[in-house]
């Protein structure tokens, strides 16, 4: 998937995302993600184990992409959970230095510039974030 700047990028990785049998894994506590922050959680994803990136946006909501950079396949943190910001703020991957603007997911500068990370569906439900929507 391709977008530009200004755009929104957005499509969401499976649409059995929302089916009441992934609808409510609980990801991690909020307390775990203060805002302006990235973690790291695990989620089965169509019968898959699959590493998710979770942003808490400095003014609380939660976003979450797979773990994935869309120019080379690789997980974009260089230890489990542990991801590069620039000085602006934005995602780095740790392989090939594609810089994603949060909370958007969208690269602008690297090998994939223009590409987005490929988002998942997250809820804040209490102190808690899920995977699915409302």
């Amino acid at each position: 998937m391709s977008c530009s700047i200004g755009t929104t990028c957005g499509s969401v990785v499976s649409s059995s995302l929302n089916e009441d049998e992934n609808s409510g894994i609980d990801l991690l506590s909020l307390a775990d993600l203060p805002p302006d922050t990235l973690a790291e959680a695990e989620a089965m994803i169509d019968g898959d184990v699959e590493s998710l990136i979770l942003y808490r946006e400095p003014e609380g909501g939660v976003r979450a992409w797979l773990n994935v950079c869309p120019h080379a396949g690789r997980r974009l943190d260089y230890a489990p959970g542990k991801f590069l910001r620039t000085k602006r703020g934005e995602l780095m991957c740790a392989v090939h230095g594609a810089t994603f603007e949060l909370p958007e997911g969208l690269c602008v500068a690297g090998p994939c510039r223009g590409e987005c990370l490929r988002a998942v569906t997250v809820r804040v439900e209490g102190e808690r974030v899920r995977l699915g929507g409302v």
